[in-house]
């Protein structure tokens, strides 16, 4: 008996990595922007 051909496994963590690549994108720009806002208005009220 011949054994049936098996698919190759898909890689199914890539995607999710790349979302999470996305995500600590965009939370790291929005934590930049939120420090120089906040270290522009320290620097016009003193």
């Amino acid at each position: 008996m011949s054994a049936a051909k098996r698919k190759p496994a898909t890689m199914k963590a890539k995607p999710k990595e790349e979302m999470n690549k996305r995500a600590l994108i965009w939370i790291g720009s929005i934590v930049g922007v939120v420090v120089i806002a906040v270290s522009v208005l320290l620097i016009l009220t003193s």
